[in-house]
């Protein structure tokens, strides 16, 4: 169980009467409900409350658990008075004292005085100032936190602003109530009442003030408040600890994935097999086919000029350009040993690489329009996956206009050299991407295998050693990606260090 449940689970066992147990001497809460309509009934007699409407009647089907006999239920309206909206004036970011945001309350129920904005307009600061005890409720955030609560405790001079909703109890304790608005029966009340709009979800006071509240004697209010602070306390512990533990998994799954791929890359994953042949001859077919067929051959792309143009799945988005000759590969350059049929040699020797474009955003008919492409971001490239999905999308006037119709077509494998050098994903879907992507073509990829080798450990070789030229800051280059070095088995190898790569780290995720 995580802290988050351990936290619920108080809180929940608190409102429902089972934290502490019931003491008959302490009376019962009818009693107190009656004194608190007496004490509002005075106020409003000396004008210092308006009359409210009467709040519908609880009924039987509303009760959503049940309570001690010495507790009843009531609505939130009838216990609190000074209920209102804050200021929606402009705040700055200096003057005498802050405006309390939606910001300033936590997800834990607290206030937070950091971030602060400021007034010192004197009719704002009499208007909405706080008093210790305050209720401060969050009636405009996300669906997630919509409703978050918390109690001011003059802990400094303060007004609210106008997504915060003020109220203040009568004779009843403050932290009690904000325990009760903190638990998972408010949570799942909030989901069933607010108002959706188009960012953000509301609550409104009249909402607000029907909520079912379950009302203790006010000794046992105290008497729950000081022991969920006294296991709130053990809870906040035993977070501390799961937080370093969920840490030190992630960091035990991370270190264990990059030492399996690193086994992987030095050919200690799967044995060698002398019947599988050599890299040697592997990467001399990949020269040969280079020369003689060209790389479209390898994808059984046609050359028949007479195919139509205009068909976006008809154009080969293969880019191959005059290439500059690659330096010899060096002694001092080899990070480890590898097996003796393996043979080392560069990224540019064995693929061909495209790199992708950004539209200019004030041409908006390029971002927009029916039958739109796929447009790939870092952002939508979640590590080690299958791309079907993008946050943004092309106009096909777009894409002919600014790509020429030169798609990346589905199977292909991407990668990023810019911010998160390494990560790689395969699409899903036909597609264009950013300049920080490049699509990856094998030239010699017979069942895709050279292209799931590439996919298991260009993470790893792409950001292999601490002082290598080939990344500068967090960038490469095309000469950096063309000469980084790869480490290549022969294929019926890759694909059997894929497979073990597959195998493996699920469990490495397991942990994280």
């Amino acid at each position: 169980m995580t802290a988050k449940d351990l936290k619920n689970a108080l809180l929940q066992e608190a409102v429902q009467g089972k934290l502490v147990p019931q003491i008959a001497s302490e009376g019962n809460a009818r009693d107190l409900l009656e004194e608190i309509r007496k004490e509002k009934a005075k106020l409003i007699e000396e004008k210092k409350l308006k009359k409210e409407k009467p709040l519908p009647e609880i009924t039987e089907d509303e009760i959503p658990f049940d309570i001690p006999e010495n507790w009843c239920w009531c609505r939130l309206g009838e216990v609190v008075k000074n209920v209102n909206y804050g200021t929606s004036a402009k705040s700055h970011p200096t003057g005498k004292i802050p405006v309390l945001r939606m910001g300033n309350i936590t997800k834990d129920g607290k206030l937070s005085f950091d971030n602060l904005v400021y007034t010192s307009d004197a009719t704002e600061i009499q208007t909405y100032k706080l008093n210790a005890g305050d209720i401060l409720f969050n009636r405009t955030n996300s669906a997630e936190w919509v409703g978050k609560t918390a109690v001011y405790k003059g802990e400094q001079p303060a007004i609210f602003a106008g997504y915060i909703i003020r109220y203040t109890p009568i004779f009843i304790n403050s932290d009690y109530v904000n325990a009760v608005m903190n638990t998972s029966y408010q949570k799942k009340w909030c989901s069933e009442v607010k108002t959706n709009g188009v960012q953000q979800c509301n609550i409104n006071a009249q909402n607000l003030m029907k909520f079912i509240f379950p009302l203790p004697p006010l000794a046992e209010q105290k008497r729950i408040v000081a022991a969920i602070e006294k296991f709130m306390l053990l809870i906040e512990e035993y977070g501390k600890k799961e937080a370093e533990l969920t840490a030190l998994n992630a960091d035990i799954a991370k270190t264990l994935k990059n030492a399996i791929l690193q086994e992987a890359v030095q050919g200690k994953l799967a044995p060698q097999i002398a019947s599988e042949g050599n890299a040697t001859d592997l990467l001399e077919e990949i020269k040969k086919e280079k020369k003689s067929h060209g790389f479209a051959a390898s994808y059984g792309i046609s050359d028949d000029k007479k195919s139509n143009s205009s068909d976006l799945r008809s154009k080969s988005q293969i880019c191959v350009t005059k290439e500059k000759l690659l330096p010899e590969i060096t002694e001092d350059e080899i990070p480890f040993d590898i097996p003796e049929n393996w043979c080392w040699c560069r990224l540019g020797e064995i693929i061909s690489y495209k790199m992708g474009k950004t539209p200019p955003r004030a041409e908006s008919e390029w971002w927009e329009g029916n039958e739109s492409i796929p447009w790939v971001s870092i952002a939508d490239m979640i590590p080690d996956a299958k791309i079907s999905l993008t946050k943004e999308r092309l106009s096909k006037k777009a894409i002919k206009e600014y790509f020429g119709n030169n798609l990346s077509m589905k199977g292909t494998l991407l990668m990023s050299f810019k911010l998160t050098v390494g990560r790689v994903s395969i699409l899903d879907i036909d597609a264009v991407h950013n300049e920080a992507i490049i699509s990856i073509y094998p030239f010699v990829n017979k069942n895709d295998i050279t292209r799931d080798y590439l996919f298991k450990v260009l993470p790893l070789l792409s950001n292999y050693g601490e002082t290598k030229d080939a990344i500068k800051g967090k960038t490469l280059n095309s000469t950096s990606l063309s000469n980084m070095l790869i480490p290549l088995p022969p294929l019926a190898e890759q694909k059997r260090i894929v497979e073990a790569i597959e195998k493996m780290l699920p469990l490495c995720e397991k942990l994280g």
